[in-house]
């Protein structure tokens, strides 16, 4: 990224200006990547812990295969999905509240007796799955916002900082060298304007 300036006093104001507003807020960026770099890595834990207890939430009733032939999957529905959001390191992230599930009418003396505990046991199937996408979810968005925030870091470190700097050297040392001219150039006339003195006061 090419900075645009021009050499004289103002723009030289303006490097500055725009310096030290970058100076000033990269360690609040560079917090808050480090932060998020933690929040990531504890939620991808939480989602892969999920997965997992998923997996043997649903191997564990592998044995009721035979059982689940009786049981009609219309029995239970989710019905509503609840939720709030919080933000975690200034990221708006979903947060599971409530799931409300829908139980069909099913006869208590007529249907198996597992009926009811298999109805728990897939509210308990669905509140994991649930939970699991929703740690996805916000994996997601922490992921996307950490990253957005390391490329602002290097941004700032690698391009914008070092070349206000360089632009600010540049400029300073452009006025130098105009600043140092125009003494000499001031000299060279007084020198001249002198001779031309004596030259009048020898005639």
């Amino acid at each position: 990224m090419a900075i645009k300036f021009q050499y004289n006093k103002t723009s030289l104001q303006v490097l500055e200006k725009q310096l030290k507003m970058r100076e000033r807020s990269l360690p609040t960026i560079k917090s808050k990547e480090s932060a998020l770099r933690v929040e990531v890595k504890r939620t991808k834990n939480e989602a892969k812990a999920l997965e997992l207890q998923l997996e043997d939430e649903i191997n564990g009733y592998d044995n009721m295969v035979a059982l689940w032939n009786e049981f009609t999957p219309s029995l239970i529905g989710v019905k509503d999905v609840k939720m709030s959001v919080r933000k975690i390191a200034g990221v708006v992230v979903p947060i599971l509240d409530e799931i409300e599930f829908e139980i069909g009418k099913y006869s208590l003396f007529n249907s198996p007796a597992w009926f009811t505990d298999g109805i728990e046991l897939l509210k308990k199937l669905a509140r994991t799955g649930i939970e699991a996408e929703f740690a996805e979810m916000k994996l997601g968005l922490l992921e996307h916002a950490r990253k957005k925030t390391t490329q602002k870091v290097n941004l700032f470190e690698k391009v914008q900082i070092p070349g206000y700097k360089d632009a600010i050297r540049k400029v300073k040392r452009f006025m130098e060298d105009e600043e140092s001219l125009s003494k000499s150039s001031q000299k060279i006339m007084r020198a001249n304007q002198e001779k031309r003195k004596e030259k009048e006061v020898v005639s």
